[in-house]
């Protein structure tokens, strides 16, 4: 390999300042415990453990006690950068901050704080398979229910094929300089995107659906804390104690 050729370095982006209003908690649901640990802690074990990961960019709200979370496995591979407003805004900051010590092509591997079920198998074959796409992609889960899709008065439109219909997951793995000029774009032109694949899709990129474990909830209401419990628990990653 020349000066001029290099291996693209896999980053790790974890949003984690927004406030979980529908947990109806006494603190963000990342903080909530788990067993022994937070749940944003049991989500950084997988990135920070995972031995081609250079380094986690964890995004917090400015308000967020840092102590809250344990910092100290992340041997000097963790980074603590202050959110925005939207979870737009805070992966945002974190690519900015993340260019400052990555190359334009790196990949990001942007992830759910409130997502510590990822199977590591999945974070293993979502890098394997997208090492060389052009674009990038993300992991999804197939959709077991049929849908229906809402028209006027709350009726019912039409039903949608769901073999064709996934439910996004994270990670969502883009090119470090291609991400933030897509986020840029949606911003600059006042479209609200959901996740980062919504925002190369804005800018007329296709990204590539990688199945993933339906095991990787978002905890978003009190029960999916019990849900999270069984599948660290069936990893064998759960930490036990209150």
């Amino acid at each position: 390999m020349t000066s001029e050729q290099h291996e693209p370095a896999l980053w790790a982006l974890i949003p984690a300042a927004g406030v979980g209003r529908r947990m109806g908690a006494d603190r963000p649901k990342q903080f909530l415990r788990l067993g022994a640990r937070s749940v944003l802690e049991y989500t950084l074990d997988i990135f920070l453990e995972h031995p081609a990961i250079r380094g986690v960019a964890l995004v917090l709200g400015g308000g967020v006690d840092r102590d809250a979370v344990d910092l100290s496995g992340a041997g000097g591979r963790l980074f603590i950068v202050t959110g925005g407003e939207e979870r737009a805004d805070s992966v945002r900051n974190g690519l900015a901050f993340l260019a400052q010590r990555g190359r334009p092509d790196d990949w990001v591997l942007v992830h759910d704080a409130a997502r510590p079920c990822l199977p590591p198998a999945d974070l293993d074959h979502l890098i394997e398979v997208l090492r060389d796409d052009p674009v990038g992609g993300l992991l999804v889960a197939a959709s077991t229910d049929t849908l229906k899709l809402e028209g006027v008065e709350g009726r019912v439109e039409r039903t949608l094929d769901r073999s064709r219909v996934w439910r996004a997951l994270t990670p969502q793995m883009f090119r470090l300089q291609a991400l933030r000029a897509a986020l840029d774009a949606a911003l600059a032109s006042g479209v609200a995107v959901t996740d980062e694949a919504s925002a190369m899709e804005f800018v007329g990129e296709r990204p590539l659906l990688v199945e993933g474990s339906p095991m990787n909830i978002k905890i978003t209401r009190p029960e999916d804390l019990d849900v999270a419990e069984v599948y660290l628990n069936r990893q064998q990653r759960l930490r036990s104690g209150r």
